[in-house]
């Protein structure tokens, strides 16, 4: 299939290197023209992979060239550049490609997820690919599993034949909503396991956090029309836990810089790359406030991120709340 990618990145890189591993014609596409010139010469990515990048792989610049005649195209930028991307490809749109994004957030400015933003702008069938899936992981042929969901099982089908293979496994889900915020809100949780362990906390606060922060994302999910059972899955506690744990993880890392003193300045500046969990603790927060979800965890970690409160007065807050049913508000 002649399949493009948009967005050289490392989740863009390594899934356009995975589907040339699998025959298909790539082209990948980005917009950073330093970026372009240096991979073009040196085909290698060192920026954000640090890996070779095939010859069979075309690469440009040029929107329209790059998803003229595809049958499916990847959107892999930043979930902060979905809206400006789908715009540009409502110019250039071949009505009969498959969309599948890749991009974890919820937009800021509209509370929206990323299918719907795509789907202001594109008619298309939008597939969301999701779960546990470290770039760094897929491009080196490390046994992955992750989940497709879309309003259009056809299209999750068609996509599950073309990039899987025995080193990545695609499941089936048709809860787009739970998919979706599965992937974005665990990135919270994530930033909370990072200052976790930027405080020296130890094994057992990193599972609770991870615990309950499970809690208030299917809380959230549900309120928001989400099968409950899609948060025990891959797009859930799947990708919660490989967020929560891994030093891949640019949250987690964050998170990290954060309880260590950091400002949120000095630790995005040291990371170097987008880190969606920043963008998405504000839009999770005011989801929470719309909705009246008790959010305690997101609550604090926006405290911290965006009010100052200091780390260990958040963990106070949070150990010394009202008590509570385990499964309360479930």
């Amino acid at each position: 299939m002649k399949i493009s990618v948009l967005g050289a990145g490392s989740w863009g890189t390594a899934i356009a290197i995975h589907l040339n591993r699998l025959g298909h014609q790539i082209t990948l596409w980005m917009r950073d023209k330093n970026q372009f010139e240096e991979i073009v010469s040196t085909r290698h990515n060192k920026k954000y992979l640090d890996v070779d990048i095939p010859q069979e792989i075309s690469i440009t610049t040029d929107l329209k060239e790059a998803v003229t005649n595809s049958e499916i195209v990847v959107i892999a930028v930043p979930s902060h550049a979905v809206r400006e991307i789908s715009e540009k490809l409502k110019e250039v749109v071949d009505k009969n490609f498959i969309v599948v994004n890749l991009a974890k957030g919820i937009e800021t400015s509209t509370l929206k997820r990323m299918s719907e933003v795509i789907k202001e702008y594109l008619s298309n069938d939008v597939v969301v690919l999701s779960g546990p899936s470290h770039a760094e992981e897929v491009v080196r042929q490390i046994p992955t599993a992750c989940v497709l969901a879309s309003l259009n099982v056809k299209a999750c089908e068609i996509v599950q034949d073309a990039f899987m293979d025995e080193n990545f496994r695609l499941y089936i889900n048709k809860d787009v909503v739970g998919v979706e915020l599965g992937g974005s809100l665990k990135n919270i949780i994530a930033l909370g396991a990072g200052i976790s362990d930027g405080l020296g906390f130890g094994d057992n606060t990193k599972a609770a956090l991870m615990t309950r922060g499970l809690a208030e994302i299917t809380r959230l999910g549900v309120a928001l029309g989400s099968d409950p059972l899609t948060f025990l899955g891959l797009a859930g506690v799947g990708d919660l836990i490989v967020t929560c744990t891994s030093m891949l993880s640019r949250n987690r890392r964050a998170g990290i810089l954060i309880g260590k003193g950091k400002s949120l300045e000095e630790a995005l500046k040291e990371i170097g790359m987008v880190v969606e969990g920043i963008n998405t603790t504000k839009s999770a927060y005011r989801l929470s406030q719309i909705h009246k979800i008790e959010m305690p965890i997101t609550k604090e970690i926006y405290s911290i991120l965006f009010e100052g409160k200091n780390p260990y007065e958040a963990v106070y807050s949070l150990m010394t709340r009202d008590k509570k049913h385990e499964l309360h508000g479930i």
